[in-house]
């Protein structure tokens, strides 16, 4: 099975960063599948269960209504980061200063995509909603170009696979003559997008609307309010 440094792994999961993550190991916070880990170096399957004592850090989770055009966390020259509009300017409620640097994004939105997005300090959420085995629910609000047959509708709900897998079942409903709500419970890289390929359906808007208990609801575009999400 393939194997990667802890520090990599913890840092895609959205735990922590790699350098927070080497922080941890060195103070004996870490555990990966029940064993504590105390050198940055050390390689684990991907799979890997891992735990980290975090009782000392600030715990905290925004929810942004990310724009068009804004990269979730892969930076990329000449994109903006969604990280950078977490600004006292673009705050939508009251309350205590966060740090945007303690932030870390908690599933992926592409770049041609709007909508909800979590960043958290609290990598139990982070695991939670990510996690392969994850069942929590992703809503999304896709628009087409054109009309969508019962057909095509029966397939997206179930019967498509990705990467050779058989994709779990998916809530679909009309919205609209072009438009369908979409709820998801698994969040392989581009799905819907993918799975609209795969049956010929042109999007012309795709907008996650809710992750779990959490929903966008009117949180305009650009902003960011602190949220509290419950399993």
């Amino acid at each position: 099975m393939e194997e990667e440094r802890v520090s990599k792994i913890m840092a895609r999961r959205g735990l922590c960063s790699r350098r927070e993550a080497e922080r941890y190991m060195a103070e004996g916070r870490v555990r990966v599948n029940g064993v504590l880990i105390t050198e940055q170096g050390t390689k684990v399957p991907l799979n890997a269960k891992i735990d980290f004592d975090s009782a000392k850090l600030q715990r905290v989770t925004v929810a942004l209504h990310k724009p068009l055009g804004i990269i979730s966390n892969l930076p990329q020259k000449g994109y903006r980061e969604a990280k950078e509009l977490i600004t006292p300017e673009n705050r939508y409620d009251r309350g205590e200063p966060i740090d945007p640097d303690s932030l870390h994004v908690v599933g992926r939105l592409d770049i041609n995509s709007k909508g909800l997005l979590l960043l958290s300090s609290d990598g139990r959420i982070a695991q939670t909603i990510i996690a392969a085995d994850s069942e929590v629910e992703k809503e999304y609000i896709v628009r087409f170009a054109h009309p969508i047959s019962d057909r095509a509708m029966d397939k997206l709900r179930f019967g498509l696979r990705l990467d050779g897998v058989l994709l779990k079942r998916a809530e679909v409903e009309r919205s609209g003559d072009l438009a369908i709500s979409m709820v998801l419970r698994e969040g392989k890289n581009r799905q819907i997008r993918r799975m609209c390929e795969q049956l010929g359906l042109e999007i012309t808007s795709l907008k996650r609307v809710r992750i779990g208990n959490i929903q966008l609801g009117s949180l305009p575009v650009g902003k960011w309010m602190v949220v509290s999400y419950k399993e």
